[in-house]
């Protein structure tokens, strides 16, 4: 059956599925959302509640570094409190690997370039057998092994993707196929290059990320273009944003790709314009007011925030609310696309929140679709 738009299809390559904890990673499971916690491991309290929050923006995963004993030892307590599974993410210890399975990791993040001998992952691999839990093989552009880069000169696709065969022939080798593959680099040119070339050689799942990517605005821009454009060219299981941020920031950023793509909606999917001499209230604020005001709502749905009556009726017809400003501080309010009262500047806010807040209701309940489901936006 051929879409009605076929300029918005991405056909997603074909991978086998694997479980991480509950969670389903490839084959036609969502592309799932994690981050990573940067509070001491330690401090389990201070880890589940940033957890907590995580999970409140959407994370389905989130990774926790045990970089010692204390943090793998805390991370049994962290683990039971989690209400998403936990990835233990594990550098140059293979012991806190050992250690992280029997506490209760759903999945266990090693680094090839890192995590020493072929026998030490083997130990790993044991480890995640006897608890159920699966691997992610992490390739990073800054930690390939010291033969590699003498092979090649320098990290290059090329050198990434030859990392992560070996490294799954090691797991293969031991009869181990619940695996998931990383091979991330700073540079958005290598990585999705690396990741091509990933993705015509194997069958597993994908974890896309451009690593250490920067800070909120530079590491969304850097990641929205990688992983971006490796979605849109169907590869990618789950990613992470990796921005100098707080973790939350990366599932909200994360979860923008996913909605500008039409691959995951969640909460309100806001379109505004960038405002002008025209516009009829302050559009900048508005937008950044109700984005705080709607946060909670997690229900998939659209409003649009235009100033003036150039694209506010027409961008209101695909949205399920919609004001456009008007003269004398008297706006426009659209409802699934007709236009419906006007509203006034004072209490617009709190007029926009009661109305999508009743209409994500309403789509709950089953009442009415979203505009979004109508005009294919939804996936």
């Amino acid at each position: 059956m051929s879409s009605i738009r076929p300029w918005r299809d991405i056909a997603r390559r074909t991978s086998r599925q694997i479980m991480v904890g509950a969670v389903p990673v490839g084959g036609d499971a969502p592309i799932t959302v994690q981050t990573m916690t940067n509070t001491l491991t330690s401090d389990a309290v201070a880890t589940i509640d940033q957890i907590r929050r995580c999970e409140e923006a959407g994370a389905d995963l989130i990774r926790v570094s045990c970089p010692d004993e204390d943090s793998t030892a805390a991370f049994r307590q962290i683990a039971r409190a989690a209400r998403v599974p936990l990835i233990a993410d594990i550098h140059f210890h293979y012991k806190r690997a050992l250690e992280a399975a029997d506490a209760g990791a759903a999945c266990l993040r090693i680094n090839p370039g890192n995590i020493g001998s072929a026998s030490r992952v083997a130990e790993v691999v044991r480890a995640a057998k006897a608890n159920g839990c699966a691997i992610r093989i992490g390739v990073n552009a800054g930690s390939l092994e010291k033969d590699l880069l003498e092979k090649y000169g320098e990290p290059c696709p090329e050198a990434l993707v030859e990392s992560a065969l070996d490294h799954i022939k090691l797991l293969q080798d031991h009869d181990f196929h619940e695996y998931k593959v990383a091979v991330k680099a700073s540079d958005v040119f290598l990585a999705v290059a690396a990741y091509m070339g990933l993705a015509d050689a194997v069958d597993c799942p994908l974890h896309l990320g451009i690593t250490e990517a920067g800070g909120l605005i530079g590491g969304t821009v850097k990641s929205s273009i990688g992983i971006g454009n490796l979605l849109w060219a169907g590869i990618g299981d789950t990613i992470r944003v990796s921005l100098s941020a707080e973790p939350e920031e990366e599932v909200r950023v994360g979860y923008e790709i996913l909605k500008s793509l039409g691959l995951r909606t969640r909460g309100v999917r806001v379109v505004s314009c960038p405002s002008c001499a025209r516009q009829g209230f302050d559009v900048i604020r508005t937008v950044q007011k109700l984005e705080e005001a709607l946060g909670h709502i997690k229900t998939p749905m659209s409003l649009s925030v235009l100033g003036c009556v150039v694209n506010g009726p027409g961008e209101a017809r695909e949205t399920d609310i919609g004001v456009t400003g008007g003269g004398n501080g008297k706006h426009m309010v659209y409802l699934r696309g007709v236009t419906d009262h006007h509203v006034q500047d004072d209490g617009m806010i709190d007029h926009i929140v009661r109305l999508v807040e009743e209409k994500a209701a309403e789509i709950e309940s089953g009442t009415v679709p979203s505009m979004d489901s109508l005009h294919g936006k939804t996936a």
